[in-house]
């Protein structure tokens, strides 16, 4: 898809999606980097706002847009309700789950080596 000024860009979305971001990262740098510099760790979280909302308002100038949870859900949901409803196709040889014939290339009973009766002396 081409650039189209027309398309909406979802600022909520994405600012909500930035701050929760923001929030369990800073969680985490205050934790592992408490002797550390801690300041300049959230200066690049607080610095990723801007960069993150600028690259999901292009994206979505693009055409791009992701499912939310909401639909991923109804998605699989009817992906399992197809998957149930079709029948299982019974294969020619037999029941649908029958085992392949032997080919020349598999055995068509136990692994083991036959072993000759007869031994040479």
């Amino acid at each position: 898809m081409g650039w189209d000024n027309s398309r909406a860009v979802p600022w909520e979305r994405l600012v909500r999606e930035w701050v929760v971001y923001a929030g369990i990262m800073s969680a985490i740098f205050l934790v592992f980097f408490r002797d550390n510099n801690v300041i300049g760790a959230l200066a690049g979280v607080l610095i990723s706002g801007p960069l993150y909302l600028a690259f999901g308002a292009v994206m979505a100038k693009f055409g791009y847009t992701r499912k939310n949870l909401k639909e991923l859900r109804a998605q699989s949901k009817a992906e399992a309700a197809e998957k149930s409803h079709d029948t299982p196709k019974a294969s020619p040889s037999g029941g649908p789950g029958s085992r392949p014939v032997p080919t020349s290339r598999t055995s068509s009973g136990s692994n083991r080596a036959k072993s000759s009766s007869k031994r040479k002396r």
